[in-house]
């Protein structure tokens, strides 16, 4: 099985993967920290104490990823004060970071699929419905494509 590459493509020794989109998504969210305080966000955590404690990471930590994550748009910081208290910043998703949701999902179902020794802890489904809801690679027909049938080509689109 595998992806049927045409075009200048084909030669895979060819061509130049510098500027590969998954690479340069891997560069922003690659990391086990960065994925894990997505899905906190996607959970509602907005707080920096709530993202530090529930991924477990240190303070600086948690610190450099919610900048990083922040800095590439997939979070933005929006000030809050509580009575008495000084005024702090919380993380709320962006369009940005809520379209990266199919990929968390995607991994999410992976290791509930093939690393969970039994039952998934949790369940993921549409509430308007009840039905279960997983990733899944679709045509925009909505026709479901393999690998063996997923094409890639180069896109010779000017950029800018």
């Amino acid at each position: 099985m595998a992806a049927v590459m045409e075009g200048e493509l084909a030669d895979l020794s060819s061509w130049d993967t510098a500027g590969c989109s998954i690479a340069r998504a891997l560069d922003i969210v690659g990391t086990r920290s960065a994925v894990l305080i997505l899905r906190e966000a996607y959970y509602g955590t907005r707080r920096f104490d709530g993202f530090a404690g529930r991924v477990g990471i240190t303070d600086a930590a948690a610190a450099k990823q919610l900048r990083k994550l922040t800095e590439a748009g997939l979070l933005e910081k929006r000030r809050y004060q509580e009575d008495g208290q000084r005024a702090r910043d919380e993380y709320v998703l962006t369009q940005k970071g809520l379209d990266l949701l199919p990929a968390v999902v995607a991994l999410w179902q992976w290791g509930d699929e093939y690393l969970q020794p039994g039952p998934a802890p949790l369940q993921r489904f549409d509430t308007r419905t009840g039905e279960p809801v997983r990733a899944e690679l679709r045509a925009a027909d909505g026709a479901e494509v393999d690998l063996d049938h997923l094409g890639i080509r180069a896109n010779n689109k000017p950029t800018g």
